[in-house]
């Protein structure tokens, strides 16, 4: 079987993977659930390629992206549920739906007034199509990754008016949830599952600071991580040059190399 542009070329191959007896032994022996780890892989992968701006790489990711949508379809067109075709008619209805000031005659143009309708638009879907599932922070899925699910609580949360005025005063909550933390620390039976929640308590206050200032606390904490590993590396260098690996060092002395690294930058 020759590799194409056409979309319907993958379907095919997908297909003959699938296929009982001659297809793939690993992809027949999947499921939504076995899948769904991959999906959400191969979307920081596309992410990671885009904060890398490797545009090479970003086609390869993409790539895989689709094929886990490809995959999921299959298994779904399988079982009579709906086909790749039905996913690709759901999304342009959504779009068309969505965009009335593209699509129909409505006026919105400000980036603004685009954003508050797209969200109009999407809560009355909503409303419609999940009934039961109700209250001002309904249909977050729990399956994100905890730190952009608090800020799309947070977020959501904010739009009923339940939110700080001001940077500063979610700084005094972070100092607040730390005094906790070394109180429960304090203790002399201190509660592990505690002292956890209290942990959770100052991550999810972080995150709000982060959304006061504008910042996207997944993309910060992904720049931090990027800065630890730079400045391990260097860490690592100086004591190669010294003829010592970090586990015969000092932690002493491993500080000291991290801020003349923190200096250099």
């Amino acid at each position: 079987m020759d590799s194409s542009r056409d979309i319907g070329r993958l379907l095919e191959i997908m297909a003959a993977l699938r296929t009982p007896e001659t297809g793939c032994p690993w992809d027949l022996a999947q499921n939504f659930s076995t899948i769904a780890p991959y999906t959400l892989e191969e979307a920081y992968e596309v992410a990671d390629a885009i904060a890398r701006d490797d545009l090479a790489d970003l086609k390869d990711e993409l790539g895989d992206l689709l094929l886990q949508v490809v995959f999921h379809a299959r298994m779904a067109e399988e079982q009579g549920a709906f086909d790749f075709g039905d996913v690709v008619q759901a999304i342009t209805e959504k779009l068309i739906r969505r965009h009335p000031h593209v699509f129909a005659n409505q006026t919105s143009r400000t980036p603004r007034a685009v954003e508050g309708l797209w969200e109009r638009i999407k809560a009355e879907e909503k409303a419609t199509n999940k009934i039961g599932e109700t209250g001002a922070l309904a249909g977050i899925p729990i399956a994100l990754p905890a730190l952009s699910r608090a800020l799309k609580l947070q977020n959501k949360a904010s739009k009923v008016g339940f939110d700080w005025n001001d940077p500063r005063s979610v700084l005094r909550k972070i100092r607040e949830d730390a005094d906790e933390i070394e109180a429960e620390l304090d203790r002399a039976d201190t509660n592990k599952a505690a002292t956890a929640g209290e942990v959770g308590d100052l991550l999810f206050a972080v995150v709000n600071l982060a959304r006061h200032l504008d910042a996207d606390p997944e993309a910060a904490l992904r720049q931090a991580n990027l800065k630890f590993e730079r400045r391990f590396a260097a860490i690592e260098r100086a004591l190669a040059a010294r003829g010592k690996a970090p586990q015969q060092a000092s932690l002493a002395e491993m500080d000291a190399l991290w801020n003349e690294a923190k200096a250099a930058e």
